[in-house]
């Protein structure tokens, strides 16, 4: 059988001592002894605690009555404690959806004052343009008006040049036929030649009953005026132009003659095949 020499060559080793095992048991050992040592001084030292002790002596004494402590006076009655109302808290507000409320307010005030800038100016864009049509319109009546005086004023020149024109022929035609010396026309005749070479006696007649069938005058005049016309042909007695050189005083007798040439067109030939141009007629409206 194996021996007790063999059965410890193959245990484990034995423990070696060491000093951080043996400071640990020192300490502990020295908070026991503390922890009794306390203990013992806490008993002792107890308030409530009574003793008892009996004195023989050789004479008989009574002994004194024992020593009762008067009971504690009964605690005052608690003060009640006023209650304190606790404002319950506020409810948390969703910061995330405070923020998104505040980002939407500003934009709505940023897109508020845009809009009220654009439509500022719109405004101003738009009295500006009005501004500028105005001016426009005023300017186009300014130079209308300019170019209607200067037309007026053109046509009255024309007219003014023209009743010269008519004047200065009158004249020479008067200073010509009171000049021709040795003339053998009538008292009443209106030629310029030294003989007598216009129409003849019957022409006269002729263009009357030409003329006045496209005469149209129904309105009521007084008196007989007479209105005297200049008339140019060509020589096969187109009419080519008619002026109104003696007015009768009466407008619408004057146009009513006027329009009759216009309509007549043409005049008759005379007895020797000629138209005479220019030619003087004559009307009266009771003729």
């Amino acid at each position: 059988m194996p021996s007790a020499a063999d059965r410890l060559e193959f245990g484990p080793p034995p423990a070696k001592a060491s000093l951080r095992a043996l400071g640990l048991a020192l300490l502990v050992h020295t908070l026991l002894i503390i922890a009794l040592t306390w203990g013992v001084h806490w008993k002792r030292s107890d308030k409530a605690a009574s003793f008892e002790a009996e004195l023989w002596s050789s004479m008989p004494q009574e002994a004194a009555p024992r020593l009762v402590e008067a009971p504690p006076p009964p605690p005052p009655p608690p003060t009640p404690t006023p209650e304190v109302k606790v404002t319950p808290p506020a409810p948390k507000v969703d910061i995330a959806l405070e923020q998104e409320k505040k980002r939407k307010l500003l934009q709505q005030q940023k897109e508020a004052e845009a809009q009220q800038l654009q439509d500022r100016l719109k405004a101003e864009l738009q009295a500006k343009k009005e501004k500028e049509l105005k001016a426009k319109e005023e300017l186009a009546k300014r130079k209308a008006a300019e170019e209607a005086r200067k037309a007026e004023t053109k046509d009255a020149e024309k007219q003014k040049q023209a009743d010269a024109l008519a004047k200065k022929q009158r004249e020479e035609n008067l200073k010509r036929m009171l000049g021709q010396a040795g003339a053998t026309g009538s008292a009443d005749a209106k030629g310029s030649a030294q003989k007598s070479s216009g129409p003849s006696a019957s022409y006269g007649g002729k263009v009357r009953a030409k003329v006045l069938p496209n005469v149209v005058f129904t309105d009521d005049i007084t008196g007989n005026p007479t209105a005297e016309v200049e008339v140019r042909t060509t020589l096969d007695g187109t009419i080519t132009s008619q002026r109104l050189i003696k007015s009768s005083g009466n407008k619408a007798w004057d146009d009513a003659v006027i329009k009759a040439i216009i309509r007549t067109g043409t005049m008759p030939r005379d007895v020797d095949g000629r138209v005479p141009t220019p030619m003087i007629l004559e009307f009266r409206p009771r003729d």
